[in-house]
């Protein structure tokens, strides 16, 4: 007799719209085919980064965020009902003009566009939680010294409200979602292993 295996995640988390937008296959193995994910070198000196970075923001002004004081709290876990999507931010700041989410990222890389997005669904997150509106968030690249403002527009939220509703498509009705169009995405992923049509 067929058994529906459907799995429904409880809960949808933040860092699932960064995957999604940089591959829609991590979803995938994440959540429909749940594979052995193993800690690489890579990910263990990423955590350590952030406590790194962590203990240097701390002593830092908020000039380089073109703010003149304010409140930063760090590792706020992050919960709405509305988009039932959850998510631990890195940082964000209190300030009389508002509030601002800010994301760490240990790259010498430019911001990219699963970043943007990362941000502005914390901003969503602040603003369910501090019953807000939320204009602006930050990228902090670290490996390159640099502060990127990200505009929360009304675009970019309907947007993140498009990905969790296919994220939720690939895991209800178990698609396995087109390999990415960039191959070199690829290159050092930790599920390519897993797909037999990226070379």
């Amino acid at each position: 007799m067929y058994m529906n295996t459907k799995v429904i995640p409880v809960k949808l988390r933040v860092s699932d719209i960064k995957q999604y937008i940089y591959c829609p296959r991590v979803i995938y193995y994440q959540y429909v085919l749940p594979v052995e994910r193993k800690i690489t070198r890579k990910m263990e000196y990423g955590r350590e980064e952030h406590l790194e970075l962590d203990r240097l923001e701390k002593r830092r002004k908020l000039k380089r965020y073109g703010l003149a004081d304010g409140k930063r709290c760090f590792h706020t876990h992050l919960y709405s009902p509305r988009l039932d999507l959850e998510g631990k931010l890195d940082m964000h700041i209190i300030t009389d003009k508002g509030l601002f989410p800010v994301e760490f990222k240990h790259t010498g890389r430019r911001v990219s566009l699963n970043h943007k997005y990362q941000v502005a669904a914390y901003a969503m997150l602040l603003e369910d939680k501090y019953d807000t509106i939320v204009r602006f968030g930050f990228v902090y690249l670290h490996l390159r010294n640099e502060v990127i403002p990200v505009e929360i527009t009304p675009g970019m939220r309907q947007y993140v409200r498009q990905v969790l509703n296919k994220i939720n498509r690939i895991v209800t009705e178990q698609i396995m979602p087109e390999a990415p169009r960039r191959k070199n995405r690829c290159t050092d992923c930790e599920f390519r292993k897993f797909c037999g049509d990226v070379g």
